[in-house]
């Protein structure tokens, strides 16, 4: 092939459309993985279109039905005409090595996919002015090409592997209750419902403004990244990165950030920032704080520093009502829940192809009467059908006056933190404390307290009317009653 050609080879284009035309058996698989583009020569593009178009009217592919259907669209002569398709019929033998042809053609078809994508990206970036559409441009342009290759098509279970692979998995799950573990949170009672955050799995932590949905995120991250050394991109739609850092800093150390930031931190609180900042900057948390950010941004970034650092375990996105759509829609509330629909379904596509859990944090609606529900997820009911896990943050004490504080019926860092769905498993609800001066949620245990177990949740319609016997650890004024 002269290098001035693009990369092809006819005689294998020929061949695989000779073992099409030869045996009925294969049509199925190639005709379905086939693409007209993926042939070099012309005629061969026209032969492929006109074999798919028979295939759909569901007829045998042969000489006689290729050769009416080309010539009833007009494309028969250009196509070689009737001479030519009878010579393919008869260009193989067999087509016993028709995937060795298959293969020869995609590789190919590929080659001159890239060769015209570095065309676009030389072009482009000669006429860009900015280094990040550049870069952004040069990016879609491979993805493409790759998403492109990346084909499917329904699978049987006839031959047993796929169902042997999940009871090999079970098998090693009996053996290790460990093995198959998501990535740990840190909270043992989350990690004991969900076995840790699983891979492909969008997980949305919702709750109104000021329940600390950003401070249980970050102790989640905190946990992943400090504790367990995994790597973990954070995107901050609301706070700076110096604040994030800032709270990282005083959670970590467990140290009051209110003394910190007043000048009145002792002798061993400088110690413990000390060895946090130390560990900190050691970790692999890396942290984007752009006000405006779409999913494609975050996958493209996420791609690079998976790329750069050879992994990536958890991203967090804080949060989705701040995010845009590549194609943002305008004219009104139900716009802009279609909007917030499509970021959902992107989110959940991300973490599919990442092979992370993305954690993405959401508002709910302000006027609530009641215990949150998965329907005052704001703005979108795509957010609960698009989210494996939705969790809801409840503390009884924000906004409680000083007088029920004082009384005992709500007790100052009580934390409820609710599994209203569980996609593989149970929801329920567990207990927590918050820790405000250093932002943390801990386990209940984590200060001496009983460590209980977490309860499982009843479906609203089950919950008895009258209401439950108070209970002195949670208060019995709960504001979602």
């Amino acid at each position: 092939m002269p290098n001035h050609q693009m990369p092809h080879n006819l005689e294998a284009e020929a061949a695989l459309l000779s073992c099409i035309l030869i045996d009925e058996s294969i049509q199925s698989d190639v005709l379905e993985l086939l693409k007209e583009e993926d042939f070099y020569q012309s005629s061969h593009r026209e032969i492929l279109k006109a074999m798919k178009a028979v295939y759909g009217g569901r007829k045998p592919v042969d000489v006689v039905t290729l050769s009416d259907r080309l010539d009833r669209d007009g494309k028969l002569e250009s196509a070689g005409g009737l001479e030519y398709i009878t010579e393919l019929a008869q260009t193989v033998p067999s087509a016993a090595n028709y995937k060795q042809y298959f293969e020869i053609v995609r590789r190919d078809s590929v080659n001159r996919a890239l060769i015209r994508a570095a065309k676009n990206v030389i072009e482009n970036s000669v006429n860009s002015p900015e280094e990040r559409d550049a870069l952004e441009y040069a990016e879609k342009q491979v993805y493409d090409v790759s998403r492109r290759e990346d084909g499917s098509a329904l699978m049987g279970l006839s031959d047993g592997t796929a169902v042997q692979a999940v009871i090999g998995k079970l098998e090693a799950i009996q053996q290790d209750p460990n093995a198959y573990r998501g990535l740990e949170t840190g909270f043992k009672h989350l990690d004991r419902i969900t076995h840790g955050l699983q891979k492909g799995n969008l997980i949305i932590i919702a709750a109104r403004p000021g329940m600390g949905k950003t401070s249980l995120a970050m102790n989640i991250v905190e946990y992943a990244c400090l504790k367990r050394n995994n790597v973990a991109a954070v995107f901050s739609l609301e706070m700076p990165y110096n604040e994030i850092l800032q709270r990282l800093l005083f959670s970590y150390a467990e140290v009051s950030m209110e003394k910190g930031l007043s000048g009145k931190l002792v002798q061993k609180e400088w110690k413990n920032l000390m060895v946090a900042s130390d560990r900190l900057q050691k970790s692999k948390i890396f942290i984007d704080d752009s006000s405006v950010v779409t999913p494609a941004e975050i996958l493209s970034k996420c791609r690079r520093l998976k790329s750069a650092e050879g992994r990536l375990d958890v991203v967090m996105i804080d949060y989705i009502q701040l995010m845009g759509s590549e194609t943002p829609v305008r004219g009104g509330d139900f716009n802009r829940q279609q909007e917030v629909a499509s970021i959902t379904r992107a989110l959940k596509i991300m973490a599919k192809e990442l092979d992370v859990p993305v954690i993405a944090l959401s508002q709910l609606r302000r006027i609530q009467t009641k215990e949150a529900q998965l329907s005052d997820l704001r703005e979108s009911g795509a957010i609960e059908q698009d989210a494996d896990i939705v969790m809801f943050i409840n503390r009884p004490d924000v906004g409680a006056s000083p007088e029920e504080l004082a009384k005992g019926n709500i007790v100052k860092g009580a934390a409820e933190l609710v599994i209203a769905k569980h996609r593989n498993g149970a929801t329920g609800r567990i207990q927590l404390r918050f820790i405000g001066e250093s932002t943390k949620f801990i386990d209940v245990d984590a200060q001496g307290m009983s460590d209980e177990e977490p309860r499982y949740a009843k479906k609203p319609e089950e919950l008895p009317e009258e209401p439950p016997e108070e209970d002195p650890s949670e208060g019995s004024d709960l504001p979602f009653d």
